[in-house]
């Protein structure tokens, strides 16, 4: 059976200019995946064109009234955009009638209207936004990036148990080694949320490996990095702002002169490889882990090679069946959740 993709056709800075070329691409490199677009139909078609006939039969159509802004808040969003492309997208995940939704729109409203939907799995408190990052080895799952500004340790916890599903998902690995991002790599560093977090997490049955810290995260040191959103998301932009500093210093230093340029043009291999191995589009896509059904959030000026990612990436957790692996880890380890009472409990009485 098909794998079927509901895409936010509107969603982004560009709407169906990006979304609906990228999934024309995407179906032009599968065969057994067919999408379902959502928005303005007749914008739809239009972008579609004369390869309606083409794909007559792995496109469908549906048609929404509205269109979440990118600025709009999400309880006005949650309130106000009931035919929205975005809101009408999740319900075909919640009826069934579809494996995913992928959108490139307001990440405010797609986490509140996705949690509203199709709620959270039992056993998670909040969802989370994952992402895998290269490393040196490999990828890495990081999370979370920006969902949970505050978090419990019981939160970081959960974390950990989503990202170790993810990766089983997507790479095979039968357990995945979890880190939990702390200033330092002993036990006695960080605050009282993070040593907490970590001693939880020595309880689980999850191969934690202890703290890392910000300088491992692209080591492959471990296969999942857990943090707070707000330490998440800073890390994140910090790296690619980082990334985008060293490209204008390459490009800089090689048009310095004629000589800089000519080496510049035998290097010319080794730059393309380079560029190719840290190509940002390649990376774009997050998901919304913790809820029933698979929510994967393209950044929102994505270009149409990055829509057309994050469609691979959802096309590669639904054959992963990360969704179920999650579902199952939780149902059979719903004793994790009484230890973890316990333990905090028994960690309050000792601090009285």
């Amino acid at each position: 059976m098909a794998i079927i993709l509901a895409v936010d056709a509107m969603g982004g800075d560009h709407g169906v200019n990006i979304t609906v070329p990228s999934c024309l691409r995407f179906l032009d490199e599968t065969v057994d995946v067919n999408v379902v677009l959502v928005g303005d139909r007749d914008a739809i078609y239009k972008q579609i064109g004369d390869k309606l006939s083409q794909y007559s039969d792995r496109i469908d159509v549906v048609h929404a009234t509205q269109v979440v802004g990118m600025d709009e808040a999400p309880q006005s969003a949650m309130r106000t955009k009931r035919d929205s492309s975005m809101r009408l997208a999740i319900n075909l995940v919640k009826e069934g009638k579809a494996n995913a939704i992928v959108s490139a729109g307001n990440t405010g409203a797609l986490m509140a209207i996705s949690r509203y939907v199709l709620r959270t799995m039992d056993g998670i408190d909040r969802p989370a936004i994952a992402k895998l990052l290269p490393t040196v080895k490999g990828e890495v799952c990081m999370l979370d990036l920006g969902a949970n500004i505050e978090c419990s340790p019981e939160h970081l916890v959960q974390f950990g148990i989503m990202g170790a599903q993810l990766m089983r998902g997507v790479t095979g690995k039968t357990s995945p080694s979890v880190g939990i991002l702390n200033i330092g790599s002993e036990d006695i560093k960080g605050n009282e949320t993070v040593k907490k977090a970590a001693e939880l997490l020595k309880k689980t049955n999850l191969n934690f490996y202890g703290n890392v810290e910000g300088d491992d995260i692209f080591k492959s040191v471990v296969d999942v990095v857990v943090t707070d959103g707000f330490t998440g998301n800073v890390s994140l932009k910090t790296t690619e702002g980082v990334a985008k500093m060293i490209v204008f210093f390459l490009k800089e230093e090689f048009t310095r002169s004629w000589i800089t340029k000519l080496i510049a043009l035998i290097s010319y291999p080794v730059l393309k490889r380079l560029k190719l191995r840290l190509n940002p589009s390649k990376y774009n896509g997050a998901v919304l882990l913790g809820l029933n059904g698979l929510v994967i959030k393209s950044h929102g000026g994505a270009d149409i090679d990055g829509f057309y990612y994050a469609l691979v990436q959802a096309h590669h957790e639904v054959d992963a069946g990360v969704i179920g692996l999650l579902q199952d880890y939780l149902q059979q380890n719903k004793h994790l959740d009484e230890d973890v009472d316990e333990l905090i409990e028994f960690n309050d009485l000792k601090s009285l």
